[in-house]
């Protein structure tokens, strides 16, 4: 089976890892172009990029593959090349692009999509951070057929997994990286033998997990303190949930929620190991937290650096 690959995260390069190790044929990968990075900001190929070169596959990275958006010559020739290699298959995986109606028809048995959620819910960009932020109990991964509309198309195959309660989005990212690497596997070896079975979609539990705004970084103390605890675990890696402290932009990286009250943003506590904020219902134990331009440190290191002098958050 030929399949062409298209992802550009990590998320996407465990999926490329385990097809090539897997044996099949991947003559050609599309990937995000390189895009700047570091302190230099200096152009960093993906992930996805990276591995195929190292493995001697074949990379485009047009802007769009839209034949009447902004890049329609890169589009015109990313097409050209799948309609010379005649692929099988797509398998798309964090791609970050819109397939259009060309590109979802071209191959023999279509695109796949490895998308990190039991879908209906949680369709969309984000599905890690909000499955996190939302307190649910589970996620997973299903694999699915691509239709035009943003992941509705048919589910193949689909598996669980359990949202532990100090999961972050970097821990559960990388445990569903592994999961949709290994489901991908299974799905394109039953497509091969025409063993996959599509199920529509159910009408019902959509949700939709729209992308991370920075602005959504600041902590609102009038929240309860479960749900500022999960938003700070949904955050980490990116953004970080924000704080003000003594006029700097402190982010949080962990909490725990207690029993206390006070009004919100009011500090109970500040010495030792303890840094306890009164919100909306209950309050938070500050446990990990991060002055611009330093490292991520504990709350004892945090107030010996700079004892509190403040007693209200904003």
């Amino acid at each position: 089976m030929k399949i062409v690959f298209a992802g550009t995260p990590e998320f996407a390069r465990e999926a490329l890892a385990a097809l090539h190790a897997a044996g099949f044929d991947i003559p050609l990968v599309l990937t995000q172009p390189d895009r700047p990075a570091g302190r230099g900001l200096k152009l960093q190929a993906s992930p996805v990029k990276q591995f195929a070169l190292d493995h001697g596959m074949g990379v485009a990275q047009p802007h769009s593959l839209k034949l009447d958006g902004k890049s329609p010559e890169e589009a015109a020739a990313a097409r050209t090349t799948l309609e010379h290699l005649q692929p099988d298959l797509m398998v798309v995986a964090a791609y970050g692009l819109i397939l259009p109606k060309w590109a979802l028809t071209l191959p023999r048995l279509g695109c796949l999509n490895i998308h990190a959620s039991l879908l209906p819910r949680w369709r969309g960009a984000a599905p890690i951070h909000r499955a996190i932020e939302a307190g649910d109990p589970e996620t997973g991964i299903t694999i699915m057929q691509m239709d035009k509309g943003l992941d509705t198309g048919d589910m193949l195959l689909t598996e669980r997994e359990a949202i532990r309660p100090d999961d972050t989005t970097a821990t559960l990212h990388d445990r569903l990286a592994r999961l949709g690497a290994r489901l991908c596997v299974e799905a394109l070896e039953m497509a091969a033998c025409g063993g996959l079975t599509p199920t529509p979609q159910p009408a019902e539990g959509i949700t939709y997990a729209h992308k991370i705004d920075k602005a959504e970084a600041a902590i609102d103390w009038a929240q309860a303190a479960r749900d500022i605890e999960r938003r700070v675990r949904a955050f980490d890696p990116f953004p970080g949930a924000t704080l003000q402290w003594e006029g700097e932009t402190v982010k949080l990286w962990a909490a725990s929620v207690l029993p206390a009250s006070g009004a919100p943003g009011q500090i109970l506590h500040a010495n030792g190991d303890g840094l306890v904020v009164a919100c909306g219902e209950q309050s938070l134990a500050l446990l990990t937290l991060q002055r611009p331009g330093g490292r991520r440190q504990s709350v004892r290191d945090f107030l010996q650096a700079r004892p509190a002098t403040v007693s209200q958050l904003s």
